[in-house]
């Protein structure tokens, strides 16, 4: 559901009045993954998103906030009502993580980005405010703008603010790490766990919950592996990959990169960028079409190609 709603924010209006209907433009956050999609255009004018919580209402479990906050600043408001969201928090902003579509390394107990987002305000092509989703769940029928602007980098529109969908913070939480542990036995082993990860040689698992549910969780863990309880997650590289379970154990693959998988998922970080793979035409005359009825001058930060690695 979309609509060029009337929208009395003067902050929105103050970036719709800044971004314009002519030239090329983009929303610049933090550039923690300014590299993802290829490189801008060169002559694009550069604009930031507003920034601020306009309305959290905790019992809905719902917040509305301005795409240039902090995924941190967000996370520290929400905590204090013993909540969060699924956004990756890697130094981004609000924006830029939906901009992107990257899923939380934790994204088997948060729920994918994707999920998170039930409303999104942005800046058009010809400098309109447009509103797509809705505050519920329930109230959104047609099409789901929300999903197709997560991951677009922002070459659909110009986010400016958005609605979440925030779950609880879990009372207890503990990362356990194993050397002889099948890490896709995980998950045929245990109820749901945060995250599930492989970097070849150790099995990472974080259990979030209730204290007496993790305890549980952890001592079914001791049947295929012993386990040891660590800190945190590994620390992930820099570059995400898109791969299936089978394409993991190639060693040429990886060429003496270093990489840590999260399974169930299909997402990989590497040392190494992913090489590049020709897009389906069907899919790439799809984006095209899509692009042409968002963006027909191609003004929208221009350069960049969501899915490109």
């Amino acid at each position: 559901m979309s609509a060029r709603l009337t929208v009395t924010d003067p902050v929105l209006h103050r970036l719709a009045e800044e971004v314009g209907v002519e030239g090329p433009v983009a929303v610049e956050g933090s550039r923690t993954r300014w590299h993802i999609g290829g490189a801008a255009d060169p002559q694009t004018r550069l604009v930031k998103a507003p920034t601020g919580i306009v309305e959290y209402v905790p019992d809905e479990m719902t917040v509305c906030v301005r795409a240039g906050t902090s995924v941190a600043d967000l996370h520290a408001a929400l905590a204090e009502q013993g909540q969060r969201t699924g956004l990756p928090e890697r130094g981004g902003t609000v924006g830029g993580a939906i901009a992107v579509g990257e899923n939380d390394v934790h994204v088997l107990g948060r729920g994918r980005v994707r999920e998170a987002v039930l409303q999104i305000r942005y800046v058009a092509d010809d400098a309109k405010l447009v509103t797509g989703g809705g505050p519920t769940v329930k109230n959104v029928t047609g099409f789901d703008l929300p999903r197709l602007m997560t991951g677009s980098l922002g070459t659909l529109g110009l986010f400016a603010e958005v609605i979440l969908r925030t779950n609880p913070l879990p009372a207890t939480t503990v990362w356990l790490e194993s050397s002889d542990a099948d890490p896709f036995a995980v998950l045929d082993t245990i109820l749901r766990p945060s995250a599930v990860l492989w970097n070849g040689i150790i099995t990472t698992v974080q259990i979030e919950g209730h204290g007496p549910a993790v305890a549980a969780e952890t001592a079914r863990l001791a049947a295929i592996g012993t386990w040891a309880e660590v800190a945190q997650a590994p620390e992930l590289p820099a570059h995400r990959w898109s791969l299936v379970p089978s394409e993991l154990g190639d060693p040429s693959r990886w060429n003496g990169a270093t990489w840590v998988a999260s399974i169930g998922v299909g997402t990989v970080w590497a040392s190494i960028p992913q090489p590049a793979t020709p897009t389906n035409p069907v899919v790439a005359a799809l984006s095209r079409r899509v692009k042409q009825q968002f963006d027909p001058t191609g003004r929208l930060n221009p350069g960049r190609v969501p899915g490109a690695h």
